[in-house]
């Protein structure tokens, strides 16, 4: 069902997922993402094979709480119904890190995705230490309101070098599921479906994903 109570053939899908490139955006000290030749037909092989080279933080991915709490749940232990179902788009474009109030009125969604003005930074091009992310405020009202999962629209739901990692400690200790990197320009406001399988990595504190955003038809 979408958050509107439609059948899910009555939705239209839309991809909101970084592609996996070389040359996209990665965290400082993060490995650049790779795909190299591993066996070619055209070199005499039987098939064409590759070797993919990335960190679990490359991209779109999911934070699993053992990202920032060495005794929280690992990818693999994480409810997979977290994953998929009923959310809600809201936009705040202010120019500084999102406050409480920035979040819009209550009650929050069980999950939520933020567009803010990093939808404007090219996912292929240089970081930037500037982006916009959730002060520690906000992060709380996630749990005080019971969101289950946020997604943000850069490579890290918290302030570049937040001292203390207050925003991902208190997202993280709570099991609050952190989606972050998704491409929501163009995405309308409001409720949606949202679906984000991260590879199923055992151990993990955290993998790369595929998300998607089902939107109502309208021409129907």
């Amino acid at each position: 069902m979408s958050a509107h109570g439609t059948e899910p053939c009555r939705l239209r899908w839309v991809d909101v997922t970084i592609p996996v490139a070389p040359g996209m955006t990665v965290w400082p000290g993060d490995p650049a993402v790779s795909l190299e030749p591993d066996t070619r037909i055209a070199g005499g092989d039987g098939s064409n094979t590759s070797i993919l080279r990335l960190g679990t933080h490359a991209g779109t991915h999911v934070d699993a709480p053992w990202h920032f709490e060495d005794g929280g749940k690992r990818l693999h232990e994480v409810d997979p119904a977290r994953f998929f179902g009923p959310a809600e788009l809201r936009e705040s474009l202010v120019n500084r890190h999102l406050s409480a109030a920035d979040l819009g009125p209550a009650p929050l969604p069980s999950r939520l995705l933020i567009r803010t003005r990093n939808t404007e930074i090219p996912v292929n091009g240089p970081f930037r230490e500037d982006y916009i992310a959730l002060a520690p405020d906000a992060a709380q009202r996630l749990v005080d309101e019971g969101v289950q999962l946020v997604g943000v629209d850069y490579l890290s739901v918290a302030p570049f070098k937040q001292p203390g990692q207050d925003t991902h400690h208190i997202l993280l200790q709570h099991d609050v599921l952190i989606v972050e990197g998704l491409v929501l320009g163009g995405i309308p406001t409001g409720p949606l479906a949202f679906v984000a399988l991260p590879l199923a990595l055992v151990g993990a504190d955290g993998a790369p994903c595929r998300a998607f955003v089902g939107l109502e038809r309208r021409d129907e």
